[in-house]
């Protein structure tokens, strides 16, 4: 087998990898996948918002899970490891779940958009970026965008400060297509430029000017000049 046939085979696999978990690992909420070759074997990290049902009573779902992987993936001895995500309104793997969810649920596909982008800006990210496409409203395929904030389409700043997530809403008309997008709040921005040992003047509050009236009338405890 030549590389390019190794490099293709262990990207299939991978893909199918994170497709069985996130089927797996639904009700727990998936949030994202990371796979690492160490000397011991493969080590699986899975984030989630809700990891004790993954894990189960003293482990025995997430041993089970190990074994399916080991028997379906030809994993060298695959090691699981879950992670509980802290800040579950910052991730896009999760948001997207969530949203798709609202939308099987019923809401309409502007309230749904709306409330998400509104949802992610107040846990503080710097901007975001909601895409539904598909049979939205007729039988006709559309896209709707819902943005706040700051976003980056292209540039170093895409790899390193956003978080992308997809997901698919099952409706009755057909598959809606969930894309979420977050800029991180900790996000440093190309044209940000912060010149050391200079500080920036403090703004000074506009005081308010008295009207013209007041302004005419003398102050008090002294006489206007007589006219000549």
């Amino acid at each position: 087998m030549s590389a390019e046939q190794k490099v293709i085979q262990e990207a299939m696999r991978r893909v199918l990898l994170k497709d069985y978990l996130v089927q797996e690992s639904a009700r727990a909420g998936f949030g994202g996948l990371d796979i690492t070759r160490t000397p011991m074997g493969t080590r699986v990290t899975l984030i989630c918002e809700r990891p004790g049902i993954l894990i189960g009573h003293r482990g025995e779902l997430i041993k089970r899970l190990t074994e399916d992987i080991q028997a379906r993936f030809r994993l060298d001895n695959p090691q699981i490891e879950v992670q509980e995500e802290r800040q579950p309104s910052l991730n896009a793997q999760l948001m997207s779940e969530k949203l798709a969810s609202t939308l099987e649920r019923g809401w309409h596909f502007r309230r749904a958009g709306h409330s998400t982008v509104r949802r992610i800006m107040e846990a503080g990210a710097r901007g975001c970026q909601v895409i539904l496409s598909g049979k939205l409203t007729g039988e006709r395929h559309r896209t709707e965008r819902f943005k706040a904030g700051t976003i980056k389409y292209c540039g170093e700043a895409v790899h390193l400060w956003i978080d992308k997530g997809f997901y698919q809403a099952r409706l009755k008309p057909g598959v809606i297509g969930v894309n979420v997008w977050i800029m991180r709040p900790a996000a440093k921005l190309p044209d940000e430029i912060v010149v050391r040992g200079v500080e920036l003047p403090p703004k000074v509050a506009p005081s308010e000017m008295p009207p013209l009236e007041e302004a005419a009338v003398a102050a008090p405890g002294t006489e206007a000049p007589e006219a000549t």
